[in-house]
Parts: C-alpha cells; structure tokens; sequence
C-alpha cells in the first residue's frame, strides 16, 4: 500500500511524464515542419516512449491501492530558433527529469517504501541513458555547426535511431 506522500509524489511524476510525451510531440512537429524528417521521426518515438513511461507509472500507482490521476498537462512552447536550441533544450529537460526522479526516489526512501524504491530504479537508469545520448547529440550538433549538407546527413541519420539502439548515437 502506498503512503499519500508517496501516492501524491508518483502523480507528479506522472504529470511530468505525460508533459515530456506533450514537449517531444510539440518539438517533433516543429521539427516537421521545418525539413528535419529524421529528427521529427525520433521525437515522435521518443514522445510515445515518453507516454509509455507514465503509463508505466500509473498502473503502478493503481497496483499498489493508490489512485493514479490523469492531470492536465500544460502545453508546451512549439517554435525553436534552430534544431541545436531544440536538442539542448530537450538536454535540460531530462536533467530536470531526472532531479525529479532522485527526488522521488529520496521521498520514498524516507517513507520507507522500498518497493517504490526498487520499482524507481528503472526509472534511474533510464535517465542515465537519456541524459548521455541527448548529451552525444548535442557534441554531434556542436562538431556540424551550422554546414547544410552536414545538418542533412545529420538528420538522415537521427531518423535511423529506434529506440532500442538509441543510446549508441
């Protein structure tokens, strides 16, 4: 059974999982619209990931005897001065991600809810991944700089990321 602390903590993160779906949607499209394919199709499987993830932790919730709430998500902004602002934007987003998660699993730790806690760790290490290869992106953006033809062999090559081969970038 979980605490309502605990209960209350898993439904933020539910919210801010959501969020992160709603902002990979939102910058896919942008990503769309403005010729960078491959990066909208990496953010359109990085967004369903993202609402996996809260699905993930809503059943969670509802196993334990809580009751998970499906919050309304504020929308996200959807212009982008380049497609490097958007990468490094995403970069900061998993960094405060994963602040979110160490906090959570730091309440669970002290409600003693070590099944929460165990059940969080997936969640830690996820962020581990997300943080390195949004990270590589970021090195790999910054090496291009602003050449066209490199942009689009660049793009070309983000679209080919799945997300089981995703932290190879």
């Amino acid at each position: 059974m979980l605490s309502k602390k605990v209960e209350s903590a898993l439904n933020e993160q539910i919210k801010l999982e959501f969020f992160s779906s709603h902002l990979y949607l939102a910058m896919a499209s942008w990503a769309e619209v403005n010729g960078y394919k491959g990066s909208a199709e990496f953010l359109y499987i990085h967004a369903e990931e993202e609402r996996i993830h809260a699905l993930k932790l809503f059943r969670y919730v509802n196993d334990r005897g809580g009751k998970a709430l499906a919050s309304v998500v504020e929308s996200p902004k959807y212009d982008y001065a380049s497609i490097s602002a958007l990468f490094n934007e995403i970069f900061e987003h998993e960094i405060v991600i994963s602040s979110a998660i160490n906090e959570l699993v730091g309440r669970c730790m002290d409600e003693r809810d070590f099944t929460t806690t165990n059940f969080l760790q997936w969640y830690v290490t996820e962020q581990i991944e997300e943080e390195s290869l949004f990270r590589s992106i970021i090195d790999k953006l910054n090496l291009l700089g602003d050449d066209k033809a490199k942009m689009y062999l660049f793009d070309n090559d983000i679209a080919k990321l799945k997300p089981a081969t995703a932290k190879t970038v």
